[in-house]
Parts: C-alpha cells; structure tokens; sequence
C-alpha cells in the first residue's frame, strides 16, 4: 500500500497535492510519504511480534537523515554499509548499539569509526576482514561483536545484478567452511562472537528461497553451539520485492515472512535481526517530472521529460519497470497510446519505459514515477553536470524539502583548479 492516490482529480501525497509542490520547487523532485514509511515498517515489527528482534533499515536504499530520523524514532536499527552510512545513522539519532555494519570491503578507517563510536555488530564477509578487524580492535583497546555472513549458495531466483547468496557471488563465506573460520574468529583477540549473519538478495518475489536459506542457517546454528559458540543472534538479511508494476501478482506479505522465521529459526532462542530496505520505502516515494516535448516521428513517439537516468538509474541499469501515472487523473475511458519515456542525458540508455501506454500528453504535463522511493535518490548523480534533484517529506497536510536542489554555481563551487592551469 501507499499514500499516493487521486484525490479530485489531482495526485496527492497524503493530503499535499503534488502539483503544488512542482509549481513551488520546479520539476523534477523526489517526495515520499511519512506514513506510508512508517506503516510498511510497522508491519515487519508486528510481523515478528512474539521473538526477541531488532527491524534494522537497510539505509541502502534511502538515506536521507529525515527518513533516518523518522525510522530511528520509531525504534527501527540501522543496516550500514560504509563510514559515511555510519555516520548518517548517528547524526539521525541513531545509537550505536542499534546499527549493524554489513558490507564486503570495509576499510580498517570505517571498522575504528565504528568501534570508538559505538557498534551493535560487525557482519564479517571474509577471513581477511576478520583478521584487520581484530588488529584494529585491539590496538584500540575495544571488543569487536561479529557475526560471519554465510554464503548459503542459495539462488534468489531475482535479477543476475542483485543475487547475493551463490557460491559465484561475492558476499560472504562458504558455508562449507564457516565452522572453520568460526574457530578461527574465537581465536582471535578483540573479537566476541555474537552471531550468524545472511543475506541472499534483493527482490525476492518468492519465500522459498529465503526458506532454503534459513533451514541452513537452522542447522550451522546447531553445529556452531555444539562447537563451544554461543550463537544467540540471527541476522537473515533483508530481500522481500515490491510490486513495481501495480498488474503484477504481490509479492509476499511481511506477514508470511515473519510466519516463515518463526517456522524455520523460531525454535532457537535467538534474537532475530532482519534487514528490510526496499519494501519499506520504495512504495513510499515517487518521482515527480515534467513533458519537455512530445516528439513523433512516423510509427514512433517519445515523451521527453525532464528527469533523466542519473536522476533515477534502475531502469537504464537493470531494465527496471516503474508505473507511471499523470498528475491529473485521466478522463475515464480516455483512449491510450503508446510511447517511449525518455530523459535529456546523451545516452540511448536513458530510457524510462518503452512502448508504454499512457494517456495523451502534452508539453508542460507532470507525471509521476511511482515506486521510486528505493534506490532513487541514493544511486543518483550529476552526470552531464545535472544538479542533484530535492527530495521532498509529506506528513498529512505538511510537506518540507529534505534535500534542496543545488545551483549550478554551487555544482561547480566543489570544483578546484590547480595553480598550474
């Protein structure tokens, strides 16, 4: 569900009509929804009512610091993958032992911010990275917790891009030699063992893989005790789709997925973390542009807009559908045609959909890229010298820019010349 329906004919975010945002901060702009945020976490909490658990954000997918501030003070964790994560989380009020720092490459600069700072967990990918994270927590005098992300070799069934529990991929350890490198971690100085950590992918429109996964995780959790360990922490990740093209069959429900750990791990004694991204805010954003021109050319016809792929890349980069829908609702019954949706930046790739039924437009006409609100603003750029577009925070009536659009003078303001040129 979200908050982003026809209200009199006009699209509205909860009770602000998006029009009046375009008319005030000009086109295009990000806006997400408060409530339709905090509904879709609520639902993964309640989902694992009856466990001892933690509902960590992927920030990933969205990390502007009001949508951080807003999740945090609900009592949602923090799944972070860089320094600069980091320290979004705790300027949004984040403490340290509700963030978990995940990712393959961490440097040894990144695991001392983390550890000086305050750390719920580390999820170690790699025996190389177990080994730096010991020598730079003892050399601080800190004890690093860790969990060791086992690589299931689990296909997700998703897109090649966004798999992350095959033997191919590069996430994690075999799990074939986790007991070995669990032994390995207890040896270690500076290094507590809290847990096992697994993550499969992204997009899953399909609970069996999360279930083949976890069934393995049940039985290494069991071995891993009868080692000596004391694994009472379960990180299974994040992964759940979304149904991006509202025609398709949803996917699972938080509900069942909830259902399905209890299932699975529930007879452990574990706390439980998981790490949701995508299906708490994708649905909860859009992306708001404008027609710049209707071009026809005999049997063809693009709509050229405003927004481009360095503004939002999954389409351009993972031939990623998004509905998309006018700001004036059509007329009922209104004859569609079928067009190509395209942005300004010289590439053939900055397609936003091809041969795409939509009502007549014009130039001038707004329309809306729905289910935006995960890996938009976050994966975006200033290819072609476009500024960075705002992003834009509705709840009820109210409405506040939560990123300003940057000038073309500030753009070039970052830009330094050597005293040679």
């Amino acid at each position: 569900m979200d908050h982003f329906l026809y209200r009199d004919g006009r699209l509205m975010a909860e009770d602000v009509d998006l029009a009046a945002i375009a008319s005030e901060i000009g086109t295009p702009f990000y806006c997400y929804s408060a409530a339709t945020l905090v509904r879709h976490y609520q639902l993964f909490d309640e989902a694992l009512s009856g466990l001892d658990h933690l509902v960590c954000f992927a920030m990933k997918s969205l990390s502007n610091l009001a949508v951080l501030k807003l999740l945090g003070d609900l009592g949602a964790g923090m799944d972070v993958v860089s320094g600069g994560e980091y320290a979004r989380a705790k300027a949004a009020g984040v403490t340290g032992d509700r963030i978990v720092f995940s990712g393959v490459g961490k440097t040894r600069e990144e695991m001392a911010l983390a550890l000086t700072g305050g750390i719920r967990q580390f999820n170690v990918e790699s025996e190389p990275e177990l080994r730096a994270l010991s020598e730079v927590a003892s050399g601080l005098g800190k004890t690093a917790p860790i969990t060791l992300r086992v690589n299931p070799d689990v296909d997700a069934k998703t897109h090649e891009k966004i798999a992350t529990g095959r033997k191919q991929d590069k996430f994690g350890v075999p799990i074939d030699r986790a007991r070995d490198i669990y032994a390995l971690a207890a040896s270690l100085p500076g290094i507590e063992v809290v847990g096992v950590d697994v993550h499969i992918g992204s997009q899953l429109t399909s609970l069996d893989p999360f279930e083949q996964a976890y069934l393995k995780i049940a039985e290494l959790t069991r071995q891993l005790r009868a080692d000596g360990h004391d694994i009472r922490r379960l990180d299974l990740g994040g992964g759940l789709g979304i149904p991006y093209a509202r025609s398709n069959e949803a996917p699972p429900l938080p509900s069942d997925y909830g259902a399905l750990i209890k299932r699975t791990v529930g007879d452990l004694g574990c706390e439980i973390e998981i790490e949701p991204g995508r299906l708490i805010s994708g649905n909860a954003g859009v992306l708001v542009a404008k027609v710049i021109y209707v071009k026809e050319e005999s049997d063809r016809r693009w709509i050229i807009v405003d927004a481009a792929m360095n503004d939002m890349i999954r389409p351009a980069m993972y031939g990623a559908h998004h509905d998309v829908v006018t700001l004036i609702e059509p007329e009922a019954g209104v004859a569609l045609e079928e067009a190509d949706i395209v942005g300004p930046v010289c590439e053939s790739g900055d397609t936003f959909a091809r041969s795409r039924p939509l009502p007549p437009l014009k130039e001038g006409d707004l329309i809306a890229f729905r289910s935006a609100g995960a890996y938009g603003a976050v994966m975006s750029s200033e290819y072609n010298s476009r500024p960075l577009v705002p992003e834009v925070l509705v709840k009820g009536d109210h409405s506040a820019v939560i990123r300003p659009r940057p000038t073309i003078d500030e753009m070039l303001g970052r830009d330094t010349l050597p005293e040679w040129l």
